[in-house]
């Protein structure tokens, strides 16, 4: 979902600014799934043109990601567990029978057995290095007009690894861009080097003091994942409409529990981050962008569904537009010295639609249904008070 939200966001802002081209910044850092959009503004490609090729999936062949290729199975890792599972058997069995250890310790060998990731984003690495081919673009660190740095965590250390700063710098983009992403149990671990490489937000969520050690004057921060707050949100459901509503998280079972787990952990090391940051860097403007921890349908909605994807991208961008018009004086104050003001007009246009040719056709119709689902949560609420 990351992904998604940050190129809707990303459209909204270059949007609404007047002097902010994200594709003419000084640096770039990308974290996880960041480190796919990062990449492409590196290499000169901008928000709606990842819109077009990551969510409409039109454009150029050789840009076109398809995003079905994060869901193929891992057939490798699948293979290489099930080809250790016999001598592994056989010393689960060894342990038992005559060193004298319990059935569990016997059976916790077995556990090596279990691959690590469900999925290969093997194609995802294939996709990108064929995008970043393109003519007038790299897939080498050290050939971007400007700094790019992709994080990702050493597996055996656990340290932070940023691709792109010098001694990493020899890694194809691509290929940090597969490891970086590679989070722990959907996806294997990345081996580059001889070492495995998986999410970079394992270590931490920001990784600004790469740039912020550089003297930039303006730092942007876009972070897609917050916690929910469901106290304020009574009548939330998942974005595809359809389903049950859930009135408590725990309802929603481990995946929503775990999804909520998440979040939270790491959105609190990204306040401890900036705190730092700020205190470290007190001359560099620091302005992070993310979602409304109340903002149900991006915590619900099923970003594996490539139906969705189109809703979910379309929200984020209305719901940055949102966020923009009511934070106007206090960014206007931050962004004035850096040369950014705001087009009002552009922000304030009502029509104005990240996906227009197809979504706004609906746009009154699911208002309409909005508004009547919210008369009728509002009804059911005041009967259930009553009684």
């Amino acid at each position: 979902m990351g992904a998604i939200y940050e190129i809707g966001a990303l459209c909204a802002l270059e949007e609404s600014l007047v002097g902010l081209s994200l594709t003419e910044c000084d640096g770039y850092v990308g974290v996880s799934a960041g480190g796919i959009i990062a990449a492409g503004l590196a290499n000169g490609i901008t928000p709606r043109e990842l819109c077009r090729s990551f969510i409409e999936n039109e454009g150029d062949d050789n840009d076109i990601l398809h995003p079905d290729s994060l869901m193929r199975p891992a057939w490798g890792e699948f293979g290489r567990r099930l080809a250790m599972l016999p001598a592994l058997v056989a010393q689960a069995a060894w342990r038992y029978a005559f060193r004298g250890r319990s059935l569990l310790s016997a059976f916790e060998r077995l556990g090596r057995a279990l691959p690590t990731g469900l999925f290969s984003n093997r194609l995802l690495e294939v996709q990108m290095r064929r995008v970043f081919s393109a003519p007038g673009r790299s897939n080498d660190f050290r050939e971007l007009g400007r700094k790019l740095v992709v994080v990702a965590t050493n597996l055996d250390t656990g340290e932070a690894v940023p691709f792109g700063q010098a001694g990493w710098d020899h890694v194809p983009i691509s290929r940090a861009i597969q490891a970086s992403a590679a989070l722990p149990g959907l996806f294997p671990a990345v081996q580059i080097d001889g070492k495995h490489y998986v999410d970079g937000a394992l270590k931490k969520t920001l990784h600004a003091s790469v740039l912020l050690d550089e003297g930039v004057e303006l730092l942007i921060c876009l972070n897609p994942l917050v916690p929910f707050d469901a106290t304020d949100a009574p009548r939330h459901r998942v974005m595809s409409g359809g389903e049950e509503r859930i009135p408590k998280l725990v309802d929603g079972g481990m995946p929503v529990v775990l999804s909520q787990t998440f979040r939270s952990l790491i959105h609190s090391r990204l306040v401890l981050g900036l705190k730092g940051y700020e205190r470290s860097h007190p001359q560099t403007t620091i302005v992070l962008f993310e979602p409304d921890h109340r903002d149900a349908e991006l915590f619900l909605a099923n970003t594996f569904s490539y139906s969705q994807r189109r809703a979910l991208a379309e929200h984020a961008y209305q719901q940055t537009r949102r966020m923009l018009r009511s934070r106007r004086s206090v960014l206007a104050q931050q962004l004035a010295p850096h040369g950014v003001r705001f087009d009002d007009a552009a922000l304030d246009d009502p029509h104005r639609a990240l996906l227009a040719r197809r979504v706004r056709g609906r746009l009154p119709s699911a208002r309409a249904v909005r508004r009547l689902e919210d008369v009728l949560d509002d009804l059911d609420h005041a009967l259930a008070q009553r009684a």
